[in-house]
């Protein structure tokens, strides 16, 4: 019997890869371009085994009771965070959650680091000024990664695969993580440390209440004057409005962003001929030393091929109750 599975938040490359894929598990993908809301679930009513969602659905209790009703067995995240899913509420329906928890740390570790050489050699202002027949070196003067310590805040696969590259730029490595992982060149400390004594810090750690706003007006005033932070995680790990106050205060001299705590009205849209009234995010964009990047990290071939497989495998073993290692239990 076939799969029916409703895919939320779809993008023509969603289809693309989940399209090759799907004939494998005998699936039937519906394709729904809004994101999931208390609104949009209605349109699971015809009756879905399993609902394909993204990064900004709103999967909530409300949302979960509908789905239970509608008779959904499965809700299939395909990504790795699951901040956005209201897990006691699926527990309690009898939903179970499954994600993708490693479809290509290289894909966003590449991306870090392609933040960190942007923002250090100006590579997008120079860019520009060629377009436009300058070639003045004025104002691109960059640094070396080489001897630079990098603070990284989270070692699982991607904050792993970033220290890889690190080490091949010569960079000294220091790591905080309540699971230490055993790692050549990687030196554990208390975050106060990594703080203090980072010329660049990357956050690779998932959000959750602990973790967020992490990056606040506090762990900013441990940290050492000019330093360059680097999220390609979760948005809410960092608190905006410090940021904003860090640049001015020319405390933060770099700050590269791919995520941002209220991109769910904002990114994977084309919002070109649109006013945005996001005064925060219109704030962060005036800085000449900021550099966003619309949660572009994970978008590689590789990663959405891997994405589709492993979540369409994730639904099959659920329901054919084979035992699935990405389900997510409380």
């Amino acid at each position: 019997m076939s799969i029916k599975i409703a895919l939320f938040s779809a993008k023509p490359y969603d289809k693309i890869y989940f399209e090759q894929f799907k004939a494998e598990l005998n699936c039937q993908i519906d394709y729904f371009e809004v994101a999931l809301t208390e609104h949009s679930v209605q349109l699971c009513q015809t009756g879905f085994d399993a609902v394909c969602v993204f990064v900004n659905d709103s999967v909530n209790e409300a949302v979960l009771t509908q789905l239970a009703e509608f008779n959904c067995k499965i809700i299939a995240l395909r990504c790795a965070g699951f901040n956005n899913v209201d897990l006691v509420s699926a527990d309690k329906l009898g939903l179970s959650i499954c994600r993708v928890p490693s479809y290509s740390p290289q894909a966003v570790a590449e991306h870090t680091v392609g933040l960190m050489l942007t923002l250090s050699r100006k590579f997008h202002k120079a860019y520009n000024r060629v377009k436009e027949d300058n070639f003045s070196l004025n104002g691109l003067l960059g640094f070396n990664l080489f001897n630079k310590t990098v603070g990284i805040i989270g070692t699982g696969q991607i904050g792993q695969a970033t220290i890889n590259i690190l080490h091949g730029f010569g960079c000294s490595i220091l790591a905080f993580d309540p699971t230490q992982t055993e790692i050549d060149g990687v030196n554990y400390v208390s975050l106060d440390e990594l703080y203090k004594n980072s010329d660049i810090i990357s956050l690779h750690c998932p959000l959750t209440p602990q973790t967020h706003h992490l990056i606040n007006q506090q762990s900013l005033e441990q940290m050492r004057d000019g330093v360059m932070i680097i999220n390609t995680s979760r948005g809410g790990l960092i608190d905006t409005d410090a940021m904003i106050k860090g640049l001015k205060a020319r405390k933060i001299a770099y700050l590269g962003l791919d995520v941002y705590e209220q991109e769910a009205n904002l990114f994977f849209e084309d919002l070109s001929n649109e006013i945005i009234d996001d005064d925060v995010f219109q704030r962060l964009l005036t800085f000449p030393n900021v550099l966003i990047t619309g949660h572009q990290g994970f978008f590689t071939q590789e990663a959405l091929a891997a994405i589709a497989s492993t979540t369409l495998n994730n639904i099959s073993q659920l329901l054919n109750e084979q035992g699935c290692d990405n389900q997510i239990k409380l």
